[in-house]
């Protein structure tokens, strides 16, 4: 264990040096400020990595990760990462990127007794019971657990365009696109869902506000 984790310290000054070289201003340039054009809210699993896997560098994407991708809305944390990416980062994009074999989906699918994290869990199984007649009628496991994990995603874009955060920016005029993808970690590819909110139109009426 503590090989491991010298490693780490000496990887970190392996990439500060593999950077100095293509660009010795490089730290300099980051250290003035950030302007990302895009917000990833994801999913916390080691295996998808917010900027690897779209090619982005360091100062392109601003991250919130949690188990299962969920825009919870009283999240806290989420929320003020959500109000600081719009209202001072002034992201254009906000992108919630699911994948298929999420843990935490999975988890939301069954019955058994986790610990703490039975809690937050229960919000995913709120997206199961809306759509269980869909789901329940898909007879192959694994079929209807892709299926889950892209209803997720898809729940979670209109939680995003219901939060008074994302309503007062389109009120204002401001440019916000919000996004639902599907990560493949069997292949490494994204799978565009093809739901993007621009406004408020897509939501039930109950939803918007009178702003």
């Amino acid at each position: 264990m503590e090989k491991f984790y010298k490693q780490l310290l000496e990887n970190n000054r392996k990439w500060v040096s593999t950077k100095l070289e293509k660009d010795p201003d490089y730290f300099k340039k980051l250290s003035t400020g950030q302007k990302p054009p895009v917000l990833w809210i994801g999913c916390a699993d080691s295996r998808v990595p917010a900027n690897e896997i779209i090619g982005a560098g360091p100062g392109e994407v601003f991250v919130h990760r949690n188990i299962a991708n969920m825009v919870v809305h009283s999240d806290m944390n989420m929320l003020s990462v959500l109000d600081y990416a719009v209202n001072v980062l002034q992201v254009k994009h906000i992108i919630v990127c699911g994948h298929y074999g999420c843990g935490g989906v999975q988890a939301a699918m069954t019955n058994k007794h986790i610990g703490l994290i039975d809690n937050w869990i229960r919000h995913i199984k709120d997206v199961y019971r809306f759509h269980h007649e869909e789901l329940d009628a898909i007879q192959d496991e694994t079929q209807r657990f892709n299926r889950f994990v892209e209803i997720n995603v898809f729940e979670q874009v209109l939680d995003l365009g219901k939060t008074s955060i994302v309503q007062s920016a389109w009120e204002r005029g401001q440019e916000v696109h919000v996004h639902g993808w599907v990560y493949d970690i069997h292949d490494g590819l994204i799978n565009d869902m093809k739901v993007t909110l621009k406004d408020n139109d897509s939501l039930s009426d109950v939803y918007k506000l009178d702003l």
